[in-house]
């Protein structure tokens, strides 16, 4: 694949991808990527706002279309860009990044190893910490699909729904904790399923690190703390074919398995998987020669939405609210 084209609108941003990317051409509207005949991939990488205006109009233009997760605001505009892509012929995927990452992978092992026996519960957090607000950042904003629930939440519920299918129910307590903050910094979700309760959480006051992962059943417990490598090297310009150790999580952020195996009590230390990212775009690549079933299909990602709507309504109304016929991939 190759990075044909960028809209890139502020001075900064423009003197970064020619930084990095000095092939690539920087345009000033998304229309001079949409309409060039050239274009094969949109990537809708924008504000949760035009995701669901961008990538319909990309894909009216008759292009396959990536979209940064969150996928769309609602889960009816996420129906409407499936059944359009499909009218089309084209292929329609999410960027739910968090698949590939070490920690993720880690916990799909250790689940499919067994040892810990039926698991009973199942925790995962996205925890960060600033008591501050960013100026004009939208995702501050009291807009649809803003809030860290969208951001961050998107992630576990994706990651959830991966691991456990459908889940009978949700119960979503969602708050606004920071002084001035206009948008959720603080959510929870209950999944229910039989016999088995997922708690997904996020927040923007803890400053102290929490685990990522617990895991509970009825041999033990697995604990997983640190967050995967691949997104801060990024961020510094980093790629992955310049990093022989790219995705390698360092020893001492490596989950903790304690169980009770034939009477005895085991603790040990579990090696993480490697992160992946790049693996996104081959199978993207793949796909489209048809050599791979696409791994992260639009219906996937919609289900999402539809948790994340769910969760409004049972907040608005403060109940548990049953999922049964709501998702259409699980």
């Amino acid at each position: 694949m190759e990075l044909y084209k960028v809209t890139a609108r502020r001075e900064e941003h423009q003197k970064l991808l020619a930084e990095r990317y000095p092939d690539a051409i920087g345009v000033l509207s998304a229309d001079e990527i949409i309409n060039d005949p050239e274009v094969d991939i949109v990537v809708v990488a924008t504000s949760n706002d035009v995701h669901f205006s961008l990538a319909k109009q990309a894909l009216e233009a008759g292009k396959h279309v990536v979209v940064e997760k969150p996928f769309t605001n609602t889960s009816r505009e996420a129906d409407e860009l499936i059944a359009l892509a499909k009218q089309k012929g084209l292929l329609l995927s999410v960027h739910h990044n968090a698949r590939f990452h070490s920690d993720f992978k880690t916990v799909k092992r250790v689940l499919a190893e067994g040892r810990l026996g039926r698991v009973v519960s199942y925790e995962a957090r996205f925890d960060r910490f600033r008591n501050f607000l960013r100026p004009g950042a939208w995702r501050e904003e009291n807009l649809p699909g803003s809030g860290i629930h969208y951001d961050l939440g998107a992630h576990l519920i994706d990651q959830a729904l991966q691991l456990f299918g459908a889940p009978e129910s949700v119960f979503a307590d969602l708050r606004i904790q920071r002084d001035g903050a206009k948008a959720v910094d603080d959510f929870e979700y209950i999944l229910s399923y039989p016999r088995l309760k997922v708690t997904l959480k996020g927040q923007m006051l803890a400053k102290e690190p929490t685990p990522r992962f617990a895991i509970y059943g009825m041999n033990g417990s697995f604990v997983k703390r640190g967050v995967d490598p691949q997104e801060n090297l990024l961020r510094a310009g980093v790629r992955p074919e310049e990093r022989p150790d790219w995705g390698v999580e360092s020893a001492d952020i490596q989950g903790s398995l304690s169980l009770l195996e034939n009477g005895q009590d085991i603790h040990e230390y579990v090696l993480s998987e490697i992160g992946s990212g790049q693996d996104f775009y081959k199978n993207i690549v793949a796909t489209l020669r048809g050599e791979e079933a696409l791994y992260i299909t639009a219906e996937q990602a919609r289900d999402v939405i539809r948790i994340l709507e769910l969760g409004d309504l049972s907040w608005k109304e403060k109940r548990v609210v049953p999922v049964a016929g709501e998702l259409i991939a699980y």
